[in-house]
Order: C-alpha cells, then structure tokens, then sequence
C-alpha cells in the first residue's frame, strides 16, 4: 500500500523531469546566439560537475576521485557526447524537428540495453523498435514533398548521434544504479569526466563570452543547473517512486513538450509534416514499451 500511495508523487517527479529535458533543445538555439555548441556542452557539464562534488561531499561520499570506465564512458556519452551534437544539430535544425529526432531516445535505450546487458525483449517489441527507427530516419532523409533532404547539411545526422550517445549512456548508468543510487550515480558520472570538460571549456573560451548578455547566459544556466542535473534527479526519483513501467510512459511526452515550447518559446513554425512523425514516433514508443514490460 505504500508504494502505491508513492505513485501520483513519483507521475509528478517524472513530469518535471520530462518538462525539464524537453526544454533543452529551445533552451540550446537561445545559448547558440552567443556561445559555440561545443562549449556548451562542456560548460554545462562543468557546472553541473561541481554541483555533483558539493551534493556527495554533503552526503559524506568522500570516495570521490575513483572513476571507473564505466563511469568515464557513460560521463563521454550523457555529459558531452549527448549535449554536442544536440548542440551541433541545434545549429541548423528547428528545435521542434529536434524534437521529433530524439523522440527515438526511450527505443533506443531498451536496445541498447537488450544488446548489452540481459534484457531478453521478445521479437514484438523488436518490430516496434524497428518501425520507429524507420519513421526517424524517414523523417531525417525526406522533406515535405517527399524530397530528399540535402545533407549538405549535417544537422540531422548531428542529432541522430545525440540520440544514440544519451542510450547508450543510460544505459551503463542504470548498470551502475545496481550499486548506489541513481542519483549519486550521475553525480559521480559528471565528477569523473569534470577534469576533461574544464580542459575543453578553458580551450573554447572566447573572450566575448565574458561580457554576459542575459538570454543566452539563462540558457546555458538552465542546461547546467536542470538540463545536466536536477532533471536528472526528478526523473531517477520519480521512476525509483512509481515504478519504471508506468512513470517510464510519461517519456511519451517530451516530443510534444519540445514541439510545444519550440512554438511557444522560438515562434517555431511547425508543419504538419512533423506533427505526424511526432506522433507516429510516440505511439511505437507507447507499443514497444507495452511489448517489453509484457
């Protein structure tokens, strides 16, 4: 009875959390009016690393400086693998199409974690993988019209890498969360991998970035302080609370929260075109999560 009476708690952590990542993409086109992609990524990172040492050193994890490969790996793919190339991508993609791409993410973790860890899912929810990663690679190379889209442009692609770094991130994060808890897992994840992101924000800085103009500097505050962490927070809390079958749908949501704030937030045009994939892509989410937990 009382893991029941946590779920409505653990739907509302999982919504923020949810909220909280499908703001990122808007969140990147505001910080790209000042800084490069890349040193957002490592920025965001660092601020959130030191934020990470603060939180274990008050919970007397004094273990610190113990990285394991695991640890490094995962800190390449979520803490500058992932922002990178959703950075790159933002460059020249509208955030809404963005938002379409990584609509994918929650199908490619399950398969990422079919493939390397021993989660057996059964050969339906591998149709349903399957069909979404068509209707995201359709959506990626086609055009309305039906034209094929000139990859002059590599934004698309830059986004389709974002996605497969964040699974496989998750991935080995939620190994770890086999041997602490989850959030002590991104905490140490960020902590790791801080020395790498000082070095590379020290080598990007430039020196207009000091002269702080208010948007973009928020933005890349929001991506440090909720993208990069207290997301993370609400949404391991809200899964740990509810259980991961049913906060786990709630993830159906971010496509449409970044298409909705896209509109909302950058005056984004979204054409019905995108609304379709959008919801094609989330409904062979919903289908294959049905078919794993099943």
């Amino acid at each position: 009875m009382s893991q029941d009476r946590n779920v409505p708690l653990g739907f509302a952590l999982g919504l923020v959390g949810i909220v909280i990542f499908g703001a990122t993409l808007p969140a990147t086109v505001f910080a790209l009016e000042v800084y490069g992609p890349l040193f957002i990524a490592s920025a965001r990172a660092v601020v959130a690393g030191v934020l990470s040492l603060i939180v274990l050193l008050s919970h007397g994890r004094t273990r610190l400086f113990r990285p394991s490969w695991r640890l490094l790996l995962a800190g390449a793919m979520v803490t500058f693998g992932f922002p990178a190339f959703s950075s790159l991508g933002m460059v020249s993609v509208p955030a809404s199409d963005g938002g379409v791409v990584l609509g994918i993410l929650p199908l490619a973790t399950a398969m990422f974690a079919a493939l390397l860890t021993a989660e057996r899912p059964g050969a339906v929810f591998w149709a349903w993988a399957v069909a979404g990663s068509v209707l995201v690679v359709w959506f990626v190379v086609g055009q309305d019209g039906g034209a094929v889209r000139d990859f002059s442009n590599p934004g698309y692609l830059w986004l389709l890498a974002s996605a497969v770094s964040a699974a496989l991130g998750y991935v080995i994060m939620a190994e770890l969360t086999r041997t602490m808890p989850g959030w002590e897992v991104i905490c140490r994840v960020l902590i790791a991998c801080l020395p790498f992101n000082l070095a590379i924000s020290w080598f990007l800085w430039e020196p207009e970035y000091a002269f702080i103009e208010p948007v973009p500097a928020l933005a890349l505050g929001y991506h440090a302080v909720f993208s990069m962490f207290l997301g993370f927070f609400a949404w391991n809390a809200g899964l740990a609370l509810g259980g991961i079958a049913r906060v786990g749908q709630i993830q159906l949501m971010q496509i449409f929260v970044t298409i909705g704030l896209s509109v909302w937030l950058l005056g984004e045009t979204v054409t019905l075109r995108t609304l379709i994939f959008a919801c094609a892509v989330a409904a062979t989410v919903w289908f294959g999560r049905r078919a794993r937990i099943g």
